[in-house]
């Protein structure tokens, strides 16, 4: 396992709470990356415990939202992680700033992995959470991982999706796809020649006037002090231009319709993203023998960043969270 520099000062974007113990801890997935995750565990819990591992959003950090959901949980009875994903935050993997559809489904199974061994554990009692693109991963892994028992994705993005086509799938066609292959190509073949990778670029900053409104959703959050982090890719330079150009081919959630275990979405009725979840909800029940233990949850005028930290009407569901998981973990 390879050696991280792992912060033990408290440097979350949410206040620390009193009622869980904290601790930094690391695990390595089937690629050898070394992992680093913050585990909460209620204090003064007693026996083998229900588990959760949390990750996302999609360019975020465990010190952001993941974070949250991970505490938050713990204060209602679960131990819980929420780790980094590979290539970034404060866990390895070299060279930084990448994304793949296999290595980050796989960091989820790692978890998985670290949590079931562990002596606090109940093995047979483990769920996941994925927020954001991390939504779209967690029904991945929860497709591939029998271990897995039950999965919450919250504001999900499918990163495969909306690499290959774009926003509400504007370029969902043979000849866009092309150029912006093209372009990541002739990007390779420059990176390869400097000897280094581009940065795409955070949020954009500062925003420009008349940007959408998703642009300024994610700008009120990764760029203001309600959530911006140093070591968040989206906060600061962003992912490699060609960090994440294998989602354009490499479809994820091709089998959701067999997942066997409970499934819960949860979706802003007002987020951009909301076409995500509705989608994804359809394809995972649509001519599927498992559709009684999937549920939609639509949140009522709520947007895409409410659920990274309860916007200002704190909107995030955490007693249907701790219900579903109680249900489900048993």
């Amino acid at each position: 396992m390879a050696a991280l520099t792992l912060t033990q000062t408290w440097d979350k974007t949410f206040d620390k709470s009193e009622k869980v113990n904290h601790e930094k801890v690391t695990f390595t997935n089937r690629y050898g990356i070394t992992l680093a995750a913050d585990m909460y565990i209620p204090k003064d819990a007693e026996g083998k415990l229900a588990a959760i591992a949390v990750c996302g959003p999609f360019g975020a950090v465990k010190e952001q939202c993941s974070g949250l959901y991970a505490q938050t949980m713990a204060e209602r009875g679960f131990l819980t992680i929420a780790f980094d994903p590979s290539y970034t935050g404060e866990s390895g993997g070299q060279p930084r700033y990448m994304a793949s559809p296999d290595i980050n489904t796989e960091d989820f199974q790692a978890a998985v992995d670290f949590l079931v061994t562990n002596e606090k554990v109940d093995a047979e009692r483990v769920g996941i959470i994925g927020i954001c693109g991390w939504g779209g991963m967690a029904l991945n892994a929860a497709s591939l991982d029998t271990r897995i028992k039950a999965t919450v994705a919250s504001t999900m993005y499918d990163m495969a999706r909306v690499n290959a086509n774009g926003y509400f799938d504007a370029d969902d066609s043979e000849e866009k796809r092309y150029a912006a292959k093209t372009a990541l190509n002739a990007q390779r073949t420059k990176d390869y020649q400097n000897g280094a990778y581009t940065r795409a670029g955070g949020v954009v900053d500062p925003l420009p006037e008349g940007a959408p409104f998703f642009v300024a959703d994610y700008y009120d959050y990764y760029k203001t002090d309600r959530g911006y982090h140093e070591r968040s890719l989206n906060s600061n330079d962003g992912w490699n231009v060609v960090g994440c150009m294998s989602f354009m081919n490499q479809p994820i959630n091709c089998y959701t319709n067999e997942i066997r275990s409970a499934v819960l979405l949860i979706h802003g009725e007002k987020a951009h993203s909301c076409y995500f979840s509705k989608d994804a909800y359809a394809a995972m029940t649509a001519n599927s023998a498992y559709a009684d233990n999937k549920e939609l949850m639509l949140i009522p005028g709520a947007v895409h960043t409410d659920l990274y930290d309860g916007g200002k009407d704190g909107v995030i569901p955490f007693d249907k969270l701790e219900s579903f998981f109680t249900e489900n973990l048993n």
